[in-house]
């Protein structure tokens, strides 16, 4: 006999983390968490320097692929993704960025009712406790910690000097009313280490809340139906396939590629192509795996020898043992790094009503998201499209539960989408020719010689790839028949199934997404909880 809780919820990410904390408050409500990834709670996660050892191999990372890319010469990208609690906001960045009001406005605008700014922003600040910030747009006490950096890297202030040559307005908190200028990024850390979703929501309750069973290595394979209505998950764990059930309701919290999976191995989507693959329809809804949409970003590189940067040589090791060593002693310097401690950003032409591109400034020269590693110090600047205009989809390659997705970004598929990356490039540029970072570099490792926008194109074409933020696949929607889930995140024209992570975002959010994905588990908590009450 299968063990029966009140929810079931796959995915142990930013989303599913959320709602599973907020759910099992209430210790007359049972809530499973299954999680194919571990606990994610060693010093590799919590030490935002081993970063590099996650995003770039297998370690807690699913490590996925592209298919080859049409806009990209044919390329096959990369797309880490977090694999243990956690999710990805247990490998990221740790940026703290919600996105800019317009967008959840926008969303509103699109008939998900609930979900503008004004919805949206009690839930950003419940989720947050900021040692920073405070007022209109901050929170304090909540399970998220957000904080500025303990790195100490004067290179910072370089570049805030360059981005005044450069003449571009300075932000000290890009959360508020407005996003637009450069700075310093706040990050998910506290005292030096990084908090992520599962250390805020999950950890501190594992051996406290009877009502909370969490499973690690516990891959879904399907969602267990009974008719229309969603009864319970069957999952592997080591040799075992087990089953689990759930009274009220499953909640697929799988990340915008592995939710849409979840749900087509279980037969939830188009119906023609399920049965190519000899899987059974239960529900056709065509908009399942559609719609995928991710910032396609470029990656500036240079070589320097101030002392002050991550990499490969004499130096750059020397300053790695002795951050170590300062790391154990005080938590704080280089170890503390996020890699992408500035930013911020730009509009590439005035007449826009927000800012269309983002920067994040790395301490350390980045190739091929840390999988080509050179000799050298030096530093990066990524710039990324924030609203591009290419859509891709996730499908099955096959019926085997625990084969990768197909994942199709289609960057740069628009022409459009190119011409805005190449003013992106150009905007950056000024930046990084302004006199204060001019200074820092010894040689341009992968623009030099770029000159015209026929250059800058083919680039662009060479280099382009994600920056980590894919949403969007099991869209949220009325009156839409690409939509996979109503505002209340439940799947259409099925019963006992939400869908509660970056997947439901109609449309990308002008930022970094592990925030906004909290801000979903923490609304639909609350959309769950009404409902209960009501029944």
């Amino acid at each position: 006999m299968a063990d029966t809780f009140d929810f079931v919820v796959v995915g142990g990410g930013s989303g599913g983390c959320a709602v599973t904390s907020r759910l099992s408050e209430d210790p007359k409500t049972s809530v499973a968490l299954l999680e194919a990834g571990g606990k994610d709670d060693n010093w590799v996660v919590t030490t935002p320097g081993a970063m590099i050892l996650m995003i770039s191999g297998k370690v807690n990372n699913w490590a996925f692929d592209t298919v080859p890319q049409a806009g990209l010469n044919g390329r096959i990208g990369y797309q880490p993704r977090g694999k243990g609690l956690g999710g990805s906001s247990a490998i990221n960045a740790m940026v703290y960025i919600r996105g800019h009001r317009s967008d959840y406005d926008h969303w509103a605008s699109l008939g998900n009712v609930g979900w503008s700014y004004a919805d949206v922003l009690p839930y950003f600040k419940r989720s947050e406790d900021n040692s920073e910030f405070d007022g209109a747009y901050h929170g304090k006490g909540g399970p998220l910690h957000v904080t500025g950096l303990r790195s100490d890297n004067p290179v910072r202030e370089i570049y805030l000097q360059a981005a005044r040559e450069a003449q571009f307005r300075i932000r000290d908190d890009f959360n508020t009313e407005d996003q637009e200028g450069l700075g310093t990024y706040q990050v998910t850390q506290k005292n030096g280490e990084r908090w992520s979703a599962a250390r805020g929501y999950i950890h501190p309750y594992l051996a406290t809340r009877a009502n909370l069973r969490v499973e690690t290595h516990a891959h879904a394979t399907r969602i267990l139906f009974e008719d229309k209505r969603a009864v319970g998950v069957e999952y592997r764990q080591g040799n075992e396939v087990r089953q689990i059930r759930a009274r009220r309701e499953v909640i697929l919290s799988s990340g915008a590629f592995q939710t849409p999976q979840l749900l087509m191995l279980s037969g939830i989507g188009d119906a023609a192509a399920l049965a190519k693959l000899g899987i059974a329809s239960v529900h056709h809804l065509k908009g399942v795996g559609q719609n995928l949409q991710d910032h396609p970003d470029f990656v500036f590189g240079f070589t320097s020898d101030a002392p002050h940067f991550a990499g490969l040589s004499l130096s750059g090791i020397a300053r790695i043992f002795k951050g170590i060593a300062q790391y154990r002693r005080e938590r704080r310097g280089p170890m503390t790094s996020n890699v992408a401690e500035c930013g911020g950003f730009l509009k590439t032409r005035p007449d826009l009503d927000v800012p269309d591109i983002q920067l994040h400034f790395c301490m350390a020269l980045v190739n091929d998201h840390g999988r080509k590693p050179r000799w050298g110090t030096g530093f990066s600047c990524h710039v990324c499209l924030l609203r591009p205009k290419s859509r891709g989809s996730v499908w099955l390659k096959s019926a085997d539960p625990v084969a990768a997705p197909a994942i199709d970004p289609n960057f740069l598929g628009e022409d459009a989408d190119v011409d805005a990356m190449v003013a992106g490039f150009k905007t950056t540029k000024r930046l990084l020719d302004a006199p204060a970072l001019k200074a820092l570099q010894t040689s341009d490792v992968f623009t030099g010689g770029i000159e015209s926008d026929a250059d800058i194109r083919s680039i662009l074409r060479q280099r382009v790839d994600t920056v980590y933020h894919p949403v969007g696949t099991a869209k949220m929607g009325v009156n839409d028949s690409s939509a996979v889930v109503d505002p209340k995140l439940k799947v259409h024209g099925l019963e006992g199934l939400r869908v509660v992570d970056a997947s439901v975002m109609p449309t990308l959010i002008g930022g970094n997404t592990n925030a906004p994905t909290i801000m979903i588990g923490e609304k639909a908590a609350d959309l769950i909880k009404a409902e209960m009450r009501v029944n």
